[in-house]
């Protein structure tokens, strides 16, 4: 106890705005140049946290540390499953669906068995069962990790499109496997009455059945009064974006108030948001180029104060391979081998393929292919 008061001395709570502040100015001043880099803002500020725990501040309360971490992470989510989704053009997705249908349909499954596989392999003494679960967990992307591809054209649309897709409901088709998976390790410790299994079951059916339905209504309704507000003029350019994030918001809460998944809830209302609404909307790319990219620092900022000391004082070699092999092994080769015969470029099926839960440890389009001012030689397939 007395060591932990000590450490509360090297950094105050000021010290530890002050380091996030400077990290802020730094990565702003320089994130041209750092985004053609394999130094990424997510890194960046998961590190910030995490040396701001090594000195031993608390940016929250450690009761609340999880919650707090919980609340930011959907908040951010939300806006970025939202946002991504309402600059997918659907007549565009539709001459290249397959892609994503494949990444989703075929390259999913794929990762999940290869996925328990690996799991079983560094744990054998553990069900396999338990092994499917942990697949089930990691193998869906995150949309978070993903938003600098998606929202940068020097990448080929439906390439940033098919990722946008699959990140937004690769987490709703691998929600019955989790389901599953729980309900056989619980079952194979023990079980759980009957009611309650089909109560969970009916849980997964509900999250991914009403959260598409909330989110087709609301974002329906909300581009429909946009366009009726803006052809009339009146709504002014400032509040069209308070009008974005409130749309967003409400897809989610109207999900998760009938049961359903508020983050697919959120993905789907942006989708229908984005194609039903009439004109473009600026206000979108410049509030996600800002207020955006705030709450998606702080919420790397907290992730490094709060599981990553969690994380690695829970290390193992096990651990460790199960995290190298899920980042490279286990996500590539069956996201290359569902795009066989889709007529991609190899590169451009390795560029998918590595766009899986690590996102954050990209390397930049420009760095890993060639500089921007070719970059159309290098997408050619």
């Amino acid at each position: 106890m007395r060591q932990r008061e000590e450490s509360h001395l090297i950094m105050s709570e000021e010290g530890v705005l002050g380091l996030m502040l400077m990290a802020i100015l730094g990565f702003a001043a320089f994130s041209r140049r750092l985004e053609m880099s394999v130094v990424t803002m997510p890194l960046v500020f998961t590190a910030a946290g995490y040396l701001a725990h090594l000195a031993g501040a608390e940016l929250v309360q450690a009761e609340a540390q999880l919650e707090v971490l919980k609340i930011l992470a959907e908040v951010t989510l939300v806006l970025i499953l939202f946002s991504d989704a309402s600059q997918v053009r659907l007549s565009q997705l539709r001459k290249n669906a397959g892609i994503p249908l494949r990444m989703l349909l075929i390259g999913m499954p794929l990762s999940i068995a290869l996925g328990t596989l690996v799991a079983f392999w560094v744990s054998p003494d553990q069900p396999w069962t338990l092994a499917l679960l942990v697949a089930a967990i990691l193998t869906p992307t995150d949309a978070a990790l993903g938003q600098a591809v998606v929202s940068d054209e020097a990448v080929p649309a439906h390439l940033r499109e098919s990722i946008a897709v699959e990140s937004g409901l690769n987490d709703g088709l691998a929600l019955p496997v989790v389901i599953i998976a729980a309900l056989a390790v619980v079952e194979a410790s023990g079980g759980m009455p009957g009611e309650t299994a089909g109560s969970l079951t009916q849980f997964g059916i509900a999250q991914i059945t009403l959260g598409p339905i909330a989110g087709i209504i609301v974002g329906g309704a909300a581009a429909k009064l946009r366009d009726f507000a803006v052809g009339r003029d009146l709504a002014t350019e400032a509040y069209q974006g308070i009008f974005f994030l409130a749309a967003a918001f409400l897809c989610f809460v109207a999900a998760e108030l009938i049961g359903g998944n508020g983050l697919i809830a959120a993905f789907v209302g942006g989708l229908t948001f984005g194609n039903l609404r009439k004109g473009k909307s600026a206000f979108v790319a410049e509030f996600m180029e800002s207020e955006g990219q705030l709450l998606t620092m702080a919420t790397f900022a907290i992730f490094g104060v709060v599981l990553v000391p969690a994380g690695l004082a829970h290390a193992t070699w096990q651990t460790l391979a199960l995290a190298i092999l899920f980042l490279t092994f286990v996500r590539i080769v069956p996201i290359m081998l569902a795009l066989t015969g889709t007529g991609l470029a190899w590169r451009e099926k390795l560029f998918l393929g590595w766009f899986g839960p690590r996102a954050a440890l990209r390397l930049s389009c420009s760095h890993c292919w060639s500089p921007r001012p070719i970059k159309s030689r290098v997408w050619t397939s």
